[in-house]
């Protein structure tokens, strides 16, 4: 049998008493040892390194309370975690915001959320606020926001990864190949032969033309595939033939993309025909291992520990490391780490439920928080006022209508081609010149690598959101509706 609690009037007694005892013992300790003070004061190091002023400051030059605790709380306000934490809230509250805005007048969630980063950067806040944007993204904190932010993208990358599947992409495998290759080399080609008009006037100093150039035609090539996906899932088109030929196109122009981009990047950041044969080897048998030899295995060890949901935690972990360790080795050996995740992505197995459970947790928490971050050091990075004279901007329409005519165009004449009708072939090229945030996480892996100049950086950022932003308004005008 327990003791009955105390009654309310002893409890308060004690907790008082306890309290009382405490500051009393307290105060007997502190009030001893401050004679040791005295002693050490003359042996402490740091005494040297008090300035003179402070040391010969009379009591009336004492700052007052106040005055120290301003100072206080504006050095607090201005460590790297406090700026951080700043940066998040307000990025995320914008994001949402736009996100949201978007949403209401028929655009994807992403469109809004890129357009907040460009709001948030030197083109609108920097112009109209610059002492705001001073204090919100001082220069010191990029590093740490950007590193944030590929966290983000490389668990973005995994997740589309997943969403690939392959089951659907052997069905639909004739038509789906033709049309997704020709909406790729139909557009390297015209964004290679573009270079030869931007190289001089654009191209960073140090960048050969033959950099320059494959990476316009694979910038050129990309395909949104998320993006687009969301598009036919908001407008009931996913099930339907249309739906089902257009993300299978797009999949497969993501997985030929990405290879691409690999073997291009390798060939950027190798000194040499010798070493970047190397890199391509190395990339090769990556994902020869990860295809034939790490899932089946990895199908293997999910299948038995998804029947435990004790283990869910503990798989989650591993996962993730799975993930990072997979981006760290692409990025170790010369190809981007996104590359490694999007690779990572592709082999999870097609477990009952297992995609779904990844997806819930890691896709919520990265597009939530973490691309937030992304869309703003891209728009960081944007900085329209770049294209003050005419000839800026009739180069950034001349990249835009290049854009269109290689990918709406070369899909939509290969679907045709195919034996769709124009009307479906027409929404096809639609669709697959979507291009969104893959398109930005391509130009700034350009950007890094120093083949993008500040100013085509931002012609081709533009050429994203205006690609993106009409896709929609052409599907409403066709009318591409709910299949019946």
């Amino acid at each position: 049998m327990t003791n009955p609690s105390p009654s309310g009037t002893k409890t308060y007694l004690y907790y008082a008493f306890l309290l009382v005892m405490f500051g009393a013992g307290l105060w007997f300790i502190l009030a001893s040892g401050s004679h040791l003070n005295s002693g050490r004061q003359m042996d402490n190091p740091a005494a040297d390194l008090v300035p003179a002023e402070a040391s010969t400051a009379t009591p009336g030059s004492a700052a007052s309370p106040q005055t120290d605790f301003g100072k206080i709380l504006r050095q607090n306000l201005r460590t790297p975690l406090s700026i951080l934490l700043l940066q998040i809230v307000v990025i995320i509250f914008v994001a949402r915001l736009f996100a949201a805005i978007f949403r209401k007048i028929g655009q994807p969630p992403v469109m809004g959320e890129m357009i907040a980063g460009i709001l948030l950067g030197p083109s609108v806040l920097g112009l109209l606020l610059p002492r705001a944007m001073a204090v919100l993204f001082p220069p010191a904190s990029m590093g740490t926001l950007g590193l944030l932010s590929q966290i983000g993208v490389v668990l973005f990358m995994f997740v589309v990864g997943m969403e690939l599947d392959v089951q659907h992409l052997r069905k639909k495998a004739s038509a789906a190949i033709m049309i997704s290759h020709a909406s790729i080399v139909l557009p390297f080609l015209l964004g290679a032969a573009l270079a030869l008009a931007l190289y001089a006037p654009l191209a960073p100093a140090n960048t050969s033309f033959a950099a320059f150039a494959l990476f316009m035609g694979i910038a050129m090539s990309i395909t949104a595939f998320p993006v687009l996906a969301r598009i036919l899932e908001d407008r009931g088109l996913s099930q339907s033939p249309l739906g089902s030929t257009a993300i299978a196109c797009a999949a497969i122009d993501d997985v030929t993309a990405w290879c691409i981009l690999a073997f291009v990047i390798a060939i950027v950041k190798s000194h040499g025909m010798a070493a970047s044969v190397v890199v391509i080897l190395l990339v090769l048998c990556f994902i020869i291992v990860m295809l034939l030899l790490v899932k089946p295995r990895m199908g293997k060890m999910i299948e038995a520990r998804v029947k435990d949901p004790a283990n869910s935690k503990g798989l989650l972990a591993v996962i993730l490391a799975f993930v990072l360790a997979c981006a760290w080795f692409t990025e170790s050996i010369g190809i981007h780490a996104l590359f490694g995740a999007f690779l990572a992505g592709v082999v999870m197995p097609s477990v009952a439920g297992f995609r779904v459970f990844l997806k819930q947790r890691l896709e919520a928490f990265s597009s939530a928080a973490l691309l937030p971050l992304f869309f703003v050091f891209t728009g960081l990075r944007t900085q329209i006022s770049l294209l003050n004279d005419w000839s800026g901007w009739l180069m950034c329409f001349g990249i835009i209508a290049v854009a269109v005519a290689g990918k709406l165009g070369g899909s939509m004449l290969m679907a045709r081609w195919t034996r769709m009708s124009w009307r479906d072939s027409f929404a096809i090229g639609v669709l697959m010149n979507t291009r969104g945030l893959i398109e930005l996480v391509v130009l700034n892996i350009g950007y890094d690598l120093g083949i993008l100049s500040a100013r085509i950086f931002v012609m081709m950022v533009i050429m994203a959101l205006v690609t993106t932003f009409m896709t929609a308004p052409l599907l409403s005008l066709i009318k591409i509706r709910k299949s019946v």
